[in-house]
């Protein structure tokens, strides 16, 4: 399975929010780093916590964007957009997200983000 694939059934699952789909495309040793924004936290998850970053019902999806992607042999980066509700908040982002997938699935993944 292709770096891309996996990435790709990640995104696929958060859009349906899926989390245990979400999580079957991490390994044990997965770490997630969120840079985080001017209304966002920073965080960073490791290993089967990889799913707390994932809190589905913590807003409400408007849209979520894809537009580009580079892709080498292990390494996934891609370019987008989202906008969201929390708390009321309407919140729009445009980020670049890294995946280094290592023996599929998911052995690495980093999210930078800005508002």
């Amino acid at each position: 399975m292709s770096a891309r694939t996996v990435v790709d059934e990640m995104f696929s699952a958060f859009e349906a929010k899926d989390l245990e789909r979400i999580v079957n495309t991490f390994t044990e040793d997965a770490t997630l780093i969120y840079h985080g924004t001017q209304k966002m936290p920073a965080a960073k998850f490791k290993g089967t916590d990889v799913a707390t970053g994932f809190n589905l019902n913590a807003f409400e999806i408007i849209s979520f964007q894809r537009d580009e992607y580079i892709e080498t042999e292990n390494k996934v980066v891609v370019l987008g957009k989202e906008h969201f509700k929390k708390d009321g908040a309407d919140l729009k982002n445009t980020w670049v997200q890294i995946y280094t997938v290592k023996d599929h699935p998911n052995g690495r993944i980093c999210h930078f983000r800005s508002t």
